[in-house]
């Protein structure tokens, strides 16, 4: 820049972004341009000041001003700056409509979880009471997290490894280790719809196959226990057709001894799981183009059919027993920190920050959409639904209650997979038209399932094509192939007799305990090394208002804080793990540790990578001195300054 006013200002021009000397990048579209309206550097359109910091002379024409670091100056022989952009890279996909951006992320919070992990901690937790510490952990941590992603993927328009170069290079191994938790996590969650698709299937029938005690997978223990059945007592050594059919017919899980002897693949289960795969296939190979049009129904059609089942159970004999048990508060319950642990960790793997998706996601918004708006939204029909999903499910449980005459407690001891399996595919086989109530249900879980896949595989997608453009971009759905094989490949283990309890050791051990840790390093390297003030700047830039002070503050102290909670809390109260017979034996719990570490290993990995490779490193040190004395946030001056 030429000498103006007798200021001399040092900058340089990359990929079309102004780098001022203290090491800030000034990024997104504030490029100058002249009044009118012509195309700036970012590739938007603009004819006003792009944000409030720049002020009117941003866009200067003759005898105007031009800003540079927040401050003005007059103009002496050069009039405009013009900053162009230099890069040939094809200009990024977006949305088709802004509908579509926000059922995607609704369908990918909105997931199994929703409707059978929630009800569960509810009245587990102290009913009705348990709503204050979930609120409050929305409020000061998962919102807080939810909010700072997409304003991250928005703003840098980048996946969750690319982005990190923008951020602190040094912590790109986050990246690598997100997305090799989202492999993690799709060899096992698909197989939940592949059971759901089991259950489909068989229910093409005038009689659902889990009615009765005939089958040839029964045993002596099967009680039919149906609302006409007067005359039948239920005992605690009895067994419903519909466990069995879950137990021995679906999952066969009484053909495996546990995780040392697996046994052979179900070629059933082999088949549903291929055609989920092939379906999330053709969902998402073309991008955010096919798969924002996917989710008009497969992220609408489950909320129909939860009003749907919601109406009949609220009309079954004893509906009102399990909505008390429900909602009845115990504030006692309030002084366990379990219950606090359950509310934090409920709310965090609800929304589901740190998985790349939210990052993917918002990369392919246009630049100054209101993500804060989409924020709040998103993540309170996230929350709702979990309350919604609550009464669907125990308006049902009530009428279970009422029909074998026990407690509500006693009929709802299964959690997981189990409540909608066995006690909800029972209650379903109770009720007139059941065929057609279990088709819609079984229905509404698979398209819970898709959206949750297509946001998990997308995220792995867009980190790797930003990643590697050059090679992956013109190849996308050759790579989409090779990903989905993968997935496929890696579930297998899942589909055997003892699969069942594979799912459960990556669910409770594999993939928890290691997304949290990765969160926790993410929202550290953006608050204390990039800066809760240049982030700041940044989403002033992008929306024109500047985050309150509540945002800053769980950004920077309250969300880490959040997270540690955790973390903390499950080293010292491990969950102990029980699937139906099988008790996991010390070993198992060491396994699934190491998985988890083998995902997370790359962060410290990348870093003394980077650190190596980092060329003349420690023969800059005057200048990284001198850079860390200027910059605004000293903390992170030399993590930005080091060479990515």
């Amino acid at each position: 820049m030429e000498d103006a006013g007798g200021e001399e200002e040092e900058t340089q021009q990359e990929n079309g972004r102004l780098m001022l000397a203290d090491g800030v990048g000034q990024r997104g579209p504030k490029s100058l341009t002249s009044s009118s309206g012509q195309q700036v550097s970012n590739g938007f359109t603009t004819s006003t000041p792009q944000s409030p910091r720049e002020g009117p002379g941003t866009a200067a024409s003759s005898g105007g001003t031009a800003s540079g670091n927040g401050s003005s100056m007059p103009l002496g022989g050069l009039r405009t700056l013009v900053v162009q952009q230099t890069s040939l890279d094809r200009p990024r996909e977006t949305w088709s409509k802004k509908m579509d951006f926000l059922l995607s992320v609704i369908g990918y919070a909105v997931d199994l979880g929703n409707v059978w992990r929630f009800p569960y901690i509810c009245y587990q937790n102290g009913g009705g009471a348990f709503l204050l510490p979930y609120l409050l952990m929305a409020v000061f941590g998962g919102v807080p997290l939810f909010y700072m992603e997409l304003a991250l993927g928005q703003f840098h328009r980048s996946g969750c490894i690319s982005i990190w170069k923008h951020i602190c290079p040094i912590f790109k191994g986050i990246g690598f280790a997100i997305c090799i938790i989202a492999l993690y996590i799709a060899f096992y969650y698909n197989t939940i719809m592949a059971w759901a698709l089991y259950y489909l299937l068989s229910s093409f029938r005038p009689t659902l196959p889990w009615t009765t005690c005939t089958n040839e997978w029964n045993t002596a223990n099967c009680n039919r226990y149906m609302s006409t059945d007067h005359n039948v007592s239920w005992s605690n050594s009895s067994t419903s057709p519909a466990e069995e059919f879950y137990t021995r017919q679906v999952l066969q899980v009484h053909l495996s001894p546990g995780l040392h002897q697996l046994g052979s693949v179900s070629w059933q289960l082999a088949l549903c799981l291929l055609f989920i795969f092939t379906v999330v296939y053709f969902s998402i190979w073309k991008g955010v183009k096919t798969s924002g049009k996917v989710v008009w129904v497969t992220a609408t059609f489950p909320y129909l059919v939860l009003v749907v089942l919601l109406i009949r159970g609220a009309t079954l004999p004893g509906a009102w027993r399990g909505v008390v048990f429900y909602l009845k508060p115990d504030w006692d319950k309030l002084l366990s920190t379990t219950v606090w642990i359950d509310a934090a960790a409920q709310i965090f793997f609800s929304l589901g920050p740190g998985f790349g998706v939210l990052l993917a996601f918002a990369s392919y918004n246009p630049f100054h959409n209101n993500c804060y708006k989409d924020a709040l939204v998103t993540s309170s029909v996230n929350c709702l639904t979990s309350f919604l999903s609550g009464f669907v499910i125990f308006t049902v449980l009530g009428y279970m209650a009422e029909m074998r005459q026990q407690n509500v407690d006693d009929v709802a001891k299964d959690a997981g997979p189990s409540l909608l399996f066995i006690i909800y595919a029972e209650a379903i086989a109770n009720m007139p038209a059941a065929t057609f109530f279990a088709i819609i249900f079984f229905l509404m879980i698979i398209m819970l399932g898709l959206d949750s896949t297509f946001a998990g595989l997308e995220g792995v997608i867009t980190a790797m094509l930003d990643e590697f453009p050059h090679i992956l971009v013109k190849r996308r759905e050759w790579f989409v192939f090779g990903l989905v094989c993968v997935c496929y490949l890696g579930a297998l283990s899942t589909l055997t007799y003892g699969g069942a309890f594979v799912v459960k050791l990556f669910e409770e051990y594999a993939t928890g305990p290691a997304v949290i840790t990765v969160v926790l390093l993410e929202v550290i390297a953006v608050s204390w090394f990039y800066g809760t003030n240049r982030f700041c700047n940044d989403i002033q830039v992008m929306l024109g208002f500047y985050p309150g002070c509540f945002w800053r503050v769980c950004w920077v102290a309250i969300c880490p804080c959040f997270l540690l909670f955790i973390i903390i809390s499950f080293l010292a109260f491990p969950p102990e793990v029980k699937l139906f017979h099988y008790q996991y034996p010390q070993w198992t719990t060491v396994l699934g540790y190491c998985i988890g570490v083998s995902s997370f290993v790359c962060v410290p990995a990348y870093m003394i990578y980077h650190l190596l490779n980092a060329k003349g490193t420690f023969r800059q040190v005057p200048c990284l001195l001198k850079t860390r004395l200027t910059h605004k946030n000293p903390v992170s001056a030399i993590f930005v300054a080091l060479p990515t």
